[in-house]
């Protein structure tokens, strides 16, 4: 089986969304870090990503995770993860790797892209 890994972006509003499909690994997350900062370049400091389809993090997608964190907290944006309690297949590995490695409460974290975008939705509790 050959796994793509492929990320797509667009706006909505003053929102940057990137969504993430795929194994963010060490092999992978320098083109989701790329991609990243091309978004700030262009001048989006409010950023979400999508990594419901993200079916594998290792600790170079961490990396990335927490790096743009600190880029777009530097610009004085806004950074939201969606990471739904169910993606990409059985449940959300970046969820689980996140929290295992006691960084999830370091975002705000949405079930979907259309609570991610709402300005009255609460992140959902670490």
């Amino acid at each position: 089986m050959v796994v793509t890994f492929k990320v797509t972006s667009g706006e909505q509003g003053e929102w940057a969304v990137l969504q993430v499909s795929g194994e963010l690994d060490l092999v992978t997350s320098p083109v989701l870090r790329q991609r990243v900062h091309d978004v700030v370049a262009e001048g989006h400091h409010a950023l979400v990503l999508d990594l419901s389809e993200v079916f594998f993090c290792d600790s170079s997608g961490v990396g990335v995770l927490i790096a743009a964190r600190r880029l777009i907290r530097s610009c004085q944006g806004r950074l939201r993860l969606v990471l739904p309690a169910r993606g990409a297949a059985d449940g959300s590995h970046v969820n689980r790797v996140l929290g295992a490695l006691g960084v999830r409460r370091l975002f705000d974290v949405y079930g979907d892209v259309e609570a991610a975008l709402g300005d009255e939705g609460e992140p959902l509790s670490a």
